[in-house]
């Protein structure tokens, strides 16, 4: 292994191990010595890495983006003009991953946006991280045959982070929905946006 692949699995190391502290102990957890201890490395090498608290989050918004990025993967979802079915599905199944088994990572999610409500400088970091999903998906309800994407992209970012905060974090915690449930959720905001029409 050379010694910059070292170096990036090392900062992969430090930053999947900042994600999950964050999910377990909240941002009060999150110190370097701490992801050394998880981490399994020697104490100062979150330092070497990431010198301050903020690159510490920077590092780690950096590498939840990468992460929820594989997740989601807008890139790879059918073409809304060939395959709305498909594409359903696709959103459907994304959004609930996000629920189940990659519940700590959206939890980390939700500890960092908060964090970055107080920190001016990570907010526009943690908003730039995110500026690739936003225009994904705006392409994708631009195929569907949107008539206001920006709206409708913010409309469909808002019921997922809402059913998502609500399953994951509030007074839904208990129950998270099923697949089929999320997918009918979905066909019937879709639906509103772009038509009954479409072959869902």
């Amino acid at each position: 292994m050379s010694v910059r692949t070292a170096g990036a699995a090392r900062a992969d190391l430090v930053a999947d191990t900042a994600l999950a502290l964050l999910a377990e102990r909240g941002m009060r957890g999150l110190t370097h010595r701490a992801v050394d201890e998880a981490a399994g490395l020697p104490q100062g090498s979150t330092s070497n890495l990431a010198r301050t608290r903020q690159a510490l989050l920077e590092l780690a918004v950096r590498r939840l983006a990468e992460r929820e990025a594989r997740v989601l993967a807008l890139h790879e979802m059918p073409d809304p003009r060939a395959d709305a079915g498909s594409l359903l599905d696709a959103l459907a199944l994304a959004t609930h991953r996000a629920l189940t088994r990659n519940r700590a990572l959206t939890l980390a999610r939700y500890e960092l946006a908060l964090e970055a409500t107080r920190r001016p400088e990570l907010r526009a970091y943690f908003d730039a991280a995110g500026a690739r999903f936003r225009d994904q998906l705006r392409a994708l309800v631009t195929g569907l045959g949107s008539t206001d994407p920006d709206r409708h992209a913010l409309s469909l970012i808002a019921w997922a982070d809402g059913l998502m905060f609500s399953c994951v974090a509030g007074s839904f915690s208990a129950r998270v929905p099923a697949l089929a449930e999320v997918r009918a959720d979905l066909r019937e905001l879709l639906a509103g946006m772009v038509g009954a029409e479409k072959a869902w």
